[in-house]
């Protein structure tokens, strides 16, 4: 008897009518207190061997429909390895097809990340003698906010801030931050290490971990778009966005990279800050050199396409980046990742992964180190 089940961490499906293996009819769930859906995983058991075609009838009604166009669904078998699946999108319904090679396999929107996967990422950080876990308090769940600090504290550091999944179905960027962090502590990186002399990293792998288990697209427990946040948080609405804000402000901000998943666009870009009030010719250069060196140490990230820049004046100032480069007159950035495939390095396969989110994370560091060497000149200099 075929099965379709979603009650385990960020498990997100209704099955209408699971009789049929050529008819599937299923449905995604809206994020709590939210009409935002788009997030989808499951696990299918009892079909190995035979071809099963899901529907999810509506698709149509998803935050971004256009995301659905020339997107793969993604299939595993042993939960590491996911490749794409053949997947169409007509008139509303997103349908896929797959033939499980196994007594259980699963299907989802991206590669999940899982909370077992985030605890095992901060134990593995905290082997690293210049890497210390805080955590900032509690989410509306009563899940911890872990933040890591790399880097020793001193009077003269920097204080580069990193934060990832206030969308919590873009779990593209958590992939991402893997590969930061590995590279952040490699003693073999001298990129990372004369970094880490000028600087402490701040990072937070995960700022929505309610939704993350929820299995929402955008926001936390109660319904809140965390980057939409920043303006005005609450401990009742937001304290994830709270927490991370005081803290902000008790250490400082030089720099900030705020990473995200882009449903429609098959590209890596950065979104910047222009329409804050302070905006000016200095801080247009400075994120200008920022894409091209990261341009320059990632094949996968172009400056040609993206989202068009605000004008003057007309940023909103909830964001998160927009909030930051204002408040702490600092380069404050939003790294977009696709979850279809790069256009520019397509990869039918796999389309844009979690090993591929990873290696642009090692770029991400690389980039930092060489953007702060060229403001402030070599290290010891």
């Amino acid at each position: 008897m075929i099965r379709v089940s979603s009650q385990f961490d960020s498990g997100n499906i209704v099955v209408l009518d699971g009789s049929n293996p050529g008819d599937i009819q299923l449905e995604i769930s809206k994020d709590n207190k939210s009409d935002f859906y788009q997030w989808f995983y499951f696990r299918v058991t009892g079909a190995k061997g035979e071809l099963c075609r899901f529907k999810i009838v509506n698709a149509g009604g998803a935050a971004y429909p256009s995301g659905w166009e020339n997107y793969q669904a993604v299939c595993s078998s042993d939960g590491r390895l996911w490749k794409r699946i053949e997947t169409k999108y007509v008139e509303g319904v997103l349908e896929f097809t797959c033939k499980p090679d196994s007594d259980a396999v699963y299907i989802a929107y991206f590669a999940p990340y899982s909370q077992e996967r985030h605890a095992n990422l901060i134990s593995r950080m905290l082997q690293t003698e210049n890497v210390r876990l805080e955590v900032l308090g509690k989410t509306i769940d009563g899940r911890d906010m872990d933040l890591l600090h790399i880097g020793e504290p001193g009077p003269s550091k920097l204080n580069i801030w990193t934060i990832a999944r206030q969308h919590p179905g873009e779990t593209i960027a958590q992939w991402w931050m893997e590969g930061f962090l590995t590279q952040l502590i490699d003693e073999n990186s001298n990129a990372a290490k004369g970094l880490l002399e000028r600087a402490v990293v701040h990072v937070m792998p995960n700022m929505n971990p309610d939704g993350s288990f929820r299995g929402h697209l955008r926001t936390n427990a109660v319904g809140s778009n965390l980057n939409r946040e920043w303006l005005e948080p609450s401990m009742k609405r937001s304290p994830e966005v709270y927490l991370t804000r005081e803290k902000m402000y008790s250490v400082g901000v030089d720099f900030c990279l705020n990473v995200h998943g882009d449903e429609a666009l098959h590209y890596n870009f950065i979104a910047g800050t222009e329409g804050v009030p302070s905006w000016n010719g200095q801080r247009q250069a400075k994120l200008e050199r920022f894409k091209q060196l990261l341009k320059i140490y990632s094949p996968d990230f172009q400056t040609d396409y993206g989202y068009p820049p605000n004008k003057a004046g007309a940023a909103n100032m909830s964001f998160c980046s927009n909030y930051i480069a204002e408040n702490f007159g600092c380069p404050a950035m939003t790294l977009e990742m696709p979850f279809k495939d790069s256009a520019i390095t397509p990869e039918p396969e796999f389309g844009w992964s979690p090993g591929r989110a990873s290696e642009l994370g090692k770029s991400c560091v690389l980039a930092i180190a060489d953007f702060y060497v060229e403001q402030f000149g070599t290290i010891n200099n």
